[in-house]
């Protein structure tokens, strides 16, 4: 048992090792993407909405100001709140404005569901000449707020200037970062927390998440986010051709999409040089909840291997890639698995006196762990610092490196939950709430 428990520890190392090198090469040797013609297409904007009264005033007057070029398509998913009255009214208002309204049954049976119905009113809205290949769908958070050179970077001839590319992903930025107390009424301990919490997911999104994205530029199988995620409508289009909808059933479902996306011919593209920005959650149940979801999302996901690996659309270093992170949750469950075994095995062996700990042995053990237990990720830290907080003091990136060291261990937690829910046949969109929604009065979207 524990020979086998190493041998998988060794290869599960192994092969992270080797992914985080290859993430980070190209992600430092990136180079800047040029603009493009904004009025060379036509731009809408789906916000999936349930129960956002606290944050969606807010964002339809800054996608408005921002974007002025695109139509704002908020969908309300049955909200309980009063979120359909204040788009209905901002609608009234502004004419590039537009409420779709969902009604349950119908409603609250997922993102990917909201997502289908306002495709379809879009359908409804556009000519019937209408050079489809020429309009392209933004999907963006209740919460969210975009660049201002947004519009222009997908526009690029690195982008949608390109007729074969059918998607793009623009890098997340959390927009609370530097909030310094992100739970007023709470203490000290509470709001260090928070404020770690809140570092650390940004760090993640523009760090690590965003060198993989470089990874799968080179691979051709940028994923899609559920944030700044673009879509060409003639590409949405084909998709649903095949199966009556763009987006299908996972809880992962903007991930999903690009894989229908690449699987349909088309090329995904990730802009680097421009954002949207989110609000990072400080509560860890809430955090665990979300990552839960996402983990779950993926599993689901690993359904599509086999047609991944028979499509000629990908290359073999693409299908060696989809199917890595879509089996990265697995992974994780058996590796902590393996460890907890180790770990047990270890000191039942030297209780019993089996064997003896190679005093001797430790320093270079401990010299081994730095190097590839607590490296692959502390190094994320000096390059945060350096590349996307440069006014920040060299001892604070080396502190958020150790920090997403820690941080990190998250993965183990909701891989092994979001493998439960899947084996218990728990299925059901869990909505994170806002963390202005503590403070809320009336009813609020609950974790599932």
């Amino acid at each position: 048992m524990l020979v086998a428990a190493s041998a998988i520890s060794f290869i599960v190392t192994l092969t992270f090792l080797v992914y985080v090198f290859m993430i980070i090469v190209p992600f430092l040797r990136r180079t800047p993407d040029p603009d493009g013609r904004v009025d060379a297409f036509a731009w809408h904007i789906f916000v999936p909405c349930r129960d956002e009264e606290v944050v969606i005033s807010r964002t339809i007057r800054m996608l408005r100001s921002t974007v002025p070029e695109a139509h704002v398509w908020v969908i309300d998913d049955d909200s309980d709140d009063r979120t359909a009255s204040i788009v209905q009214s901002a609608a009234e208002a502004d004419a590039f404005v537009h409420l779709v309204q969902r009604r349950r049954p119908e409603a609250r049976t997922g993102k990917g569901d909201a997502l289908n119905a306002a495709y379809f009113a879009l359908n409804a809205f556009l000519p019937a000449d209408t050079d489809r290949s020429r309009v392209v769908v933004c999907v963006v958070d209740a919460d969210g707020e975009v660049a201002e050179n947004i519009l222009r970077k997908a526009a690029s001839p690195h982008a949608f200037g390109d007729p074969e590319v059918g998607a793009a992903q623009v890098t997340v930025y959390m927009k609370n970062r530097d909030d310094r107390r992100p739970v007023p009424d709470a203490g000290w301990a509470r709001n260090t927390f928070g404020r770690f919490l809140i570092r650390m997911q940004d760090l993640e999104f523009r760090g690590p998440i965003a060198a993989i994205q470089s990874l799968r530029g080179w691979t051709e199988t940028v994923g899609l986010g559920g944030n700044g995620q673009f879509t060409r409508l003639s590409v949405l289009d084909d998709i649903a051709a095949r199966s009556d909808r763009p987006w299908h059933g996972s809880l992962l479902e903007d991930y999903e999409l690009g894989i229908h996306v690449l699987l349909a011919g088309h090329k995904n593209r990730h802009l680097h040089d421009t954002y949207v920005a989110q609000e990072a959650l400080h509560d860890f149940r809430r955090f665990t909840v979300q990552r839960t979801r996402w983990a779950q999302g993926n599993m689901q996901c690993i359904r599509y291997i086999p047609e991944i690996v028979r499509s000629p659309m990908l290359t073999n270093a693409g299908i060696l890639e989809i199917c890595y992170y879509l089996l990265l949750p697995v992974f994780q469950v058996v590796a902590s698995l393996a460890a907890v075994t180790l770990v047990v095995g270890a000191i039942v062996g030297v209780v019993s006196g089996a064997f003896a700990l190679p005093w001797g042995f430790l320093p270079v053990l401990a010299i081994l762990f730095l190097l590839f237990g607590i490296g692959p990720f502390f190094i994320w830290g000096p390059l945060y610092r350096r590349y996307s907080e440069p006014d920040a003091g060299f001892w604070t990136g080396v502190l958020w490196g150790f920090g997403m060291w820690v941080y990190d261990y998250y993965v183990y937690l909701t891989g092994a939950r979001a493998l439960y829910r899947i084996v218990r046949g728990r299925n059901g969109w869990a909505k994170t709430r806002r963390n202005a929604e503590i403070d809320v009065a009336g009813p609020i979207a609950k974790d599932a």
